[in-house]
């Protein structure tokens, strides 16, 4: 308990409040939160805006994009893909093409469920946390329009103001995101006691057996399938 005393017009009081415990709400970004793979629609942005070269880069974007739900992604080489946009162009016009990219393609997939579930976890105390695959750059912007306290995510290397194409520190994905986790907790006043995690994806089992309160979200079959197994909640945040 918390005792809390006062003064006021010199009377003394005294409240005793019982502590409240804040619970760790953890989302995955892409196809959770959002109806929609923010990865994937930069890159389509960026065909469409005529950033990329467009044969080469739609065919690269949807064959990462396959290997990312058929489990055989991999991450360091997709990275090196996806970065590169990063790094070929000027941090200033990248924040002018992602203030388009929010209107084009990522405010209409963001749910009035999606905002319910954000609103509800607010509203219980809880402290809200995006753990994503996609790099910092793609969602940062994605995690203050949706009003959460923190981001996790991959972390594009910088030098001197510009992108260098190259990651810092461990990729957020499969056990990444683990670990990245783990590290963050050392850091923060926070722990995984009466925790959730929501998610869609079978990458993101390794975080979802961490938790106290997993539960799936649209999920694929492999995710479905595990679910049902283990008798795990399972929602649609799909207006």
């Amino acid at each position: 308990m918390i005792s809390l005393c006062f003064r006021a017009k010199n009377k003394f009081f005294s409240y005793n409040y019982q502590e409240i415990k804040m619970s760790l709400a953890i989302f995955d970004l892409d196809n959770t939160l959002l109806s929609g793979d923010s990865d994937y629609l930069w890159g389509c942005f960026l065909v469409e805006h005529g950033v990329v070269d467009a044969g080469h880069y739609e065919r690269e974007n949807q064959r990462f994009y396959d290997a990312y739900h058929d489990g055989s992604l991999n991450i360091n080489e997709f990275l090196r893909f996806a970065l590169q946009p990063l790094a070929k162009n000027s941090l200033q016009k990248l924040q002018q093409w992602h203030q388009l990219f929010m209107q084009e393609k990522i405010k209409p997939l963001i749910s009035q469920k999606s905002k319910a579930l954000l609103q509800k976890h607010r509203e219980q105390g809880d402290y809200l946390l995006i753990i994503t695959a996609t790099n910092r750059f793609v969602t940062a912007p994605i995690a203050q329009h949706l009003g959460v306290d923190d981001l996790l995510a991959t972390d594009p290397e910088m030098e001197q103001g510009q992108y260098t194409g190259e990651v810092t520190g461990i990729p957020c994905f499969q056990e990444g995101k683990v670990q990245r986790l783990q590290a963050w907790l050392k850091e923060n006043p926070r722990s995984l006691e009466s925790s959730y995690f929501y998610s869609d994806s079978h990458n993101d089992l390794p975080l979802l057996k961490q938790v106290d309160h997993p539960v799936v979200v649209d999920a694929d079959e492999t995710l479905t399938a595990y679910a049902q197994q283990q008798g795990w909640p399972q929602i649609s945040l799909r207006d």
